[in-house]
């Protein structure tokens, strides 16, 4: 390859796809399908269960149930994933992504629905859900060195947000083609997009099927006898320590992030400058693009300045810019929200790469899925609080506080972390 194809490469944090193994391509691969299927379910969902003829009622129970459900049944695949081995987690939440999605496209029952989601895989945000990607991130980590971590990082989330709106796009392009050109009814098109989202389960079965064993912790048990009696990971003493501070920091951001979830967002410049919807989707397809773009600069920059500094220098400006965007101008509000979103992402891959090298490899995958919990049911808080206060008139007040709280998580990370030394090299005590 020529040098300056190489620099170009290295600029924007492409260089790793280069040397990156054949597992980590696999995880690419099963990362996409499974973003697609999620973005392509989520665009629907809500359409559908009106179409089936339920109540708000029912899916506001809906949307919380398969979330409370998810934590916990993706909580304790990521606890026993290093023990009983990852590819056989990343195998069982494929059977049950597939079986979700053959449920959703053939049956009608509001009950059966509701236990397919909450015992299998649907997504009713979009956004990841189920053990894959705390198993993933661990695979990720350990098939990759140190200094290449963040790029890795970086070009699977880019590869996440391209993916899910890929299948936002093309799913509303193929039910409103299908009900216009082909005379399909709208539930049969929902059930259509179902069964696509079963299909691209099967795919990514098959894909985890064929990771070798380097994805799996090293001196794994394959015994019956000692997957039982040591299922549950046990932790070292710093781990325990690290965690915990890692669990109040990141519940504190996530908790911030779900006061002023881009749906909060879009509802308050809808309400407060009268918006049209086109002129709302320019205005943040804008955001995700310049949020995706982002992502892969930010390795580049963590080589040169280090993980928890590229992280505290991108997310503070953006943390501080949330507090700007209730300001009562289009022109200002817009340009912050976009300014918002330069760097919001950024932390993203230096985060996922510090949090790798702070735990032990056979502690790694238990360690993400605790982190992904925590994060979830903190940031499950925060539209509950939004939606109290735009009944008052003051939704401006939750802006504010998200940007109070980022901003004190900013600072945290740096206090904490910013001397601590990768422990890789450790075995466990």
């Amino acid at each position: 390859m020529p040098p300056s194809l190489k620099s170009v490469l290295a600029a924007v944090g492409l260089d790793a796809l280069l040397t990156a193994t054949r597992d980590i391509h696999l995880i690419f691969l099963q990362r996409a399908i499974r973003l697609f299927a999620y973005g392509s379910s989520t665009l629907i969902l809500a359409l559908m269960f009106n179409a089936l003829g339920f109540t708000d009622t029912q899916i506001g129970i809906f949307m919380t149930l398969t979330l409370f459900g998810d934590v916990l049944i993706s909580l304790f695949l990521t606890l026993v994933a290093d023990k009983i081995g990852r590819r056989k987690i990343l195998v069982a939440g494929a059977v049950l992504m597939l079986a979700s999605g053959i449920v959703f496209a053939l049956s009608s029952s509001f009950v059966v629905l509701l236990i397919a989601a909450i015992v299998g895989v649907i997504s009713p945000s979009g956004n990841e859900i189920g053990p894959f990607r705390s198993v993933e991130e661990s695979m990720q980590a350990q098939l990759t060195s140190a200094h290449q971590r963040a790029e890795i990082f970086a070009i699977s989330g880019l590869i996440g947000s391209l993916s899910t709106a890929l299948g936002q796009i093309s799913i509303g392009w193929f039910t409103k083609h299908m009900q216009d050109a082909a005379g399909w009814s709208e539930l049969a098109t929902y059930r259509a997009t179902f069964a696509l989202y079963a299909a691209c389960a099967a795919v990514k079965l098959l894909l985890t099927l064929m990771m070798s064993d380097a994805c799996e912790v090293e001196g794994l048990s394959h015994g019956v006898w000692a997957k039982a009696t040591s299922t549950f990971p046990t932790f070292s003493k710093e781990s325990k320590s690290t965690v915990v501070k890692l669990a109040l920091l990141l519940g504190l951001d996530s908790g911030a992030s779900g006061l002023v979830p881009m749906s909060i967002i879009v509802y308050y410049f809808s309400q407060t400058f009268h918006l049209p919807n086109d002129i709302l989707g320019i205005i943040f397809f804008t955001t995700s693009a310049v949020s995706s773009i982002s992502q892969l600069f930010s390795a580049s920059v963590a080589k040169r300045f280090g993980l928890v500094r590229t992280m505290f220098f991108t997310h503070l400006p953006s943390s501080l810019m949330i507090g700007l965007i209730p300001v009562p101008n289009v022109y200002f509000a817009s340009t912050v929200l976009v300014i918002r979103f330069c760097t919001g992402s950024m932390d993203v891959a230096p985060r996922t790469a510090l949090i790798s090298q702070l735990v032990l490899n056979d502690e790694r995958t238990s360690v993400m899925g605790i982190l992904n919990t925590v994060r979830t049911l903190a940031q499950a808080i925060g539209p509950w609080i939004s939606g109290g206060l735009s009944e008052r008139g003051t939704l401006w007040i939750s802006f504010v506080i998200a940007a109070g709280l980022k901003a004190i998580y900013d600072f945290g990370m740096l206090a904490m972390f910013i001397n601590a030394r990768p422990r890789e090299e450790e075995v466990t005590s």
